[in-house]
């Protein structure tokens, strides 16, 4: 079943089919919003922090632009492909990084450094081997290539849990959601280390 945010994108990103914007230009610009979002949050200032959220939550939406794009102008390309993982992976990784700057005088104190170092290590992990797993899954072909899904259920994915990072930090519970978050990727990044390993054996 296709996501409902990747419906919703489908739909929204039609008025680009016929302008210049390319996918890879979409995909610089989610970045970009992104990393601009995270480093509101470094700042620990709640309204600052706030706003930061918004921006974050608002790149992950437009994230799916830059591949309905690419499929409405028939542009997919292994370029886009791979820069469209090392978009994802650096953005929760300034994510994860921003927030253990944010915290390191809260609660957490040094903790909240280390939590934040491990999600965005995990990030960058879970791309490298999710790459792996697409090349093993015979995932890309001589023109162009799909990235591996997130497990989903009723047209949510695991990734989508990040829509919930806007409100629950309008809420003032960013700090719990900080420590489930780098638990979680941290899980997934097992969970993607593992079945990578699998699909390797299986090759060999």
């Amino acid at each position: 079943m296709i996501p409902w945010d990747q419906r919703a994108a489908r739909a929204l990103v039609k008025p680009l089919v016929h302008t210049p914007v390319t996918p890879n230009q979409v995909t610089v610009a989610t970045l970009v919003i992104a990393v601009a979002g995270a480093l509101l949050m470094a700042t620990g200032r709640p309204d600052l922090v706030n706003w930061g959220a918004g921006i974050f939550v608002l790149s992950r939406f437009l994230d799916h632009f830059d591949g309905e794009l690419a499929r409405q102008k028939q542009m997919t390309s292994r370029l886009g492909y791979f820069l469209d993982y090392i978009s994802g992976a650096v953005s929760y990784g300034a994510l994860f990084a921003c927030l253990g700057l944010a915290f390191r005088d809260g609660h957490l104190g040094g903790w909240a450094v280390l939590l934040g170092a491990a999600g965005a290590a995990a990030a960058v992990i879970s791309m490298l081997a999710n790459l792996r797993i697409d090349a093993a899954s015979d995932a890309i072909d001589d023109a162009a290539g799909e990235a591996v899904g997130y497990p989903g259920f009723a047209g949510f994915e695991l990734e989508d849990g990040i829509y919930l990072m806007a409100p629950i930090t309008w809420l003032g519970w960013l700090e719990p959601f900080f420590i489930a978050a780098g638990i979680g990727a941290s899980v997934y990044c097992l969970w993607t280390l593992a079945r990578a390993w699998r699909l390797r054996r299986n090759a060999s």
